[in-house]
């Protein structure tokens, strides 16, 4: 007839033991492979903001002459319209 091993209480607590590292281990390793996507996703973000901020400079930079453009404008209509005017005054 064949013995069963039989685990004395010693070993029973080393395997637990064993079965905690284990678990362990995988989970340091899990929590690294997450640490490294965030991290190139954080890299990728970043460089999605700098893009961003270089767009954002660029449209402020073409509002504020779009502005200096209106205003130009407005000026030469004022000017025009002077002229305009004078020139009706001439009674021709």
């Amino acid at each position: 007839m064949a013995q069963t091993p039989t685990k004395t209480p010693g070993l029973e607590s080393i395997d637990r033991l064993e079965e905690k590292i284990k678990l362990l281990v995988n989970t340091i390793v899990r929590i690294k492979g997450e640490q490294t996507r965030v991290a190139e996703e954080n890299a990728k973000l970043k460089a999605e903001i700098e893009g961003l901020r270089g767009r954002m400079a660029t449209v402020e930079h073409a509002g504020a002459e779009v502005t200096t453009l209106r205003e130009e404008r407005d000026l030469i209509k004022t000017r025009v319209t002077e002229m305009l005017k004078q020139l009706d005054g001439l009674n021709l």
